[in-house]
This record gives structure tokens, sequence and C-alpha cells, in this order.
């Protein structure tokens, strides 16, 4: 029987990217999002719409993964997310809630329902943080702290559950090609300038955030847990010599 990857967020960029490549490598995807339109074309064995930053909706897509498939998913992906760029002093508390609920209230309450519907079986985990989590970046607080959030929830439950043979991990991803920074790129001085902030230039694609994804659901990374790796051309690392 094929391995039953879960992957919210499953119609954005990184997720539809995701989904791609464990579809192509022969597991069964089960692909969740808010709209079931949008993940009518995204390649998985079951599409589920739930609304995953309610502990109703998380539970939801756990519990119709298992009823359609016949087993609880051993790998799990949350891609879901959003950002907001605004210094905190003009930052409204609707937008702050907002980007909590997002980001940081969605891993916790999906983290919560896959560890409880594989009752003590292992799986491995993958989430997505952001390079603004890793080093300071202006006018990005809000969705910092739901970032360092995750990361945080990613380190704390990777300990608690390594007993079981949970692994669970993070990327951080910086400047990414996807629908959410279409209208940052959508100029070529934007894009250039985008690509100027790192060390190996350019902007990535969503499918090289999905490769270190893929690769950290995988046996390859068998001995990894608890860890965030930065997926971002050496922004938060490197200073590259100047010329």
């Amino acid at each position: 029987m094929s391995t039953i990857a879960l992957i919210t967020g499953a119609s954005g960029g990184i997720g539809r990217a995701l989904a791609q490549q464990l579809h192509a490598g022969g597991c069964r995807v089960a692909a969740v999002g808010r709209d079931a339109a949008r993940l009518a074309e995204v390649p998985a064995a079951l599409r589920i719409a739930a609304d995953t930053t309610t502990p109703d909706g998380a539970a939801l897509a756990i519990a119709t993964c298992q009823e359609a498939l016949g087993a609880a998913p051993t790998l799990l992906a949350h891609c879901v997310g959003s950002t907001l760029i605004a210094p905190l002093h003009r930052t409204r508390l609707e937008a702050y809630r907002e980007v909590m609920r997002i980001n940081l209230d969605s891993a916790v309450f999906m983290l919560q329902a896959w560890v409880g519907a594989l009752q003590g079986a292992p799986g491995a985990a993958v989430f997505a943080s952001s390079v603004v989590a890793r080093i300071g970046v202006a006018n990005h607080e809000a969705i910092a702290a739901a970032k360092g959030g995750v990361e945080a929830l990613v380190r704390s439950a990777a300990a608690t559950y390594a007993g079981q043979g949970l692994r669970i991990n993070a990327v951080a991803p910086g400047m990414t090609e996807t629908p959410m920074t279409a209208g940052m790129l959508k100029l070529p001085a934007m894009r250039e300038g985008a690509g100027r902030q790192y060390p190996l230039g350019g902007v990535q694609t969503a499918e090289q955030v999905a490769d270190v994804m893929a690769w950290l659901l995988g046996d390859g990374a068998a001995r990894l847990t608890g860890q965030v790796i930065a997926v971002d051309g050496g922004f938060t690392t490197v200073r590259p010599l100047l010329k």
C-alpha cells in the first residue's frame, strides 16, 4: 500500500508543487484547501475542502482522509500561509489576528489532529516558516512573530514525539515565485531588486522549496527532526564579497 501524504494549502504555489512531486513519486496525496474549485487541478488521490485554521477544520481534513483512503496520513506537509508587510505601529488588530490565525493557529491545529490520528504510529511532518522569522526584516513584525511561533512549535513537538518515531521539521523560504508574491514581482525592476537581496541571486521557484520539503519527508532525512532549513539562496547566513 502506498504512503498517504496530506498537504494543506495545496492550491498555493509551494503546496501545489509539492503535491506534484509526491504524487509523481507514488504517494497517495490528500490535497487540502479552503476552495474546492482551486484544488481541482492539483494532482492528488483525494481533494478535501476544509479550513484548517480551526480545530474542526483540521479534524475534518484528517477524518476525511482516513475515511476515503483507509488510513491516517503518515506524511503531513502544512503549507498554509499568508504574509503581512507593515510596520507594527500601522498594523491593525484585525490584520494581526488574521496573520496569527492563518499561519500559527493552523499549524497548531493541524499538528494536533495529525498526531492524534496516528495513535502512536511513526510519521514525518514538514511546516512552512519564513526567513523573516530567522533574521530581522523591516516591516514584517506580525508575520515574523507568527512564523517564529511555527518554528518553536516544530522544535517542541519534535522533542515530545521523537520517542513515537515522529519527525517534525520546517523550511524557511526566502522570496519565492508563487501567486502570493506575484504582486511584489510584477515589474522587472521589482523582480531585479528582490533578486539582488540573495547571495545566489534571483528569485527561487516553488519547485525548489518543494524539493527540500519532499526530502525532509523522505527516508533521506531519517535522522533529522526539530530542524528548520532556510531555503533562501544564502539570505540569512551569507554575506557575499562585494565587488
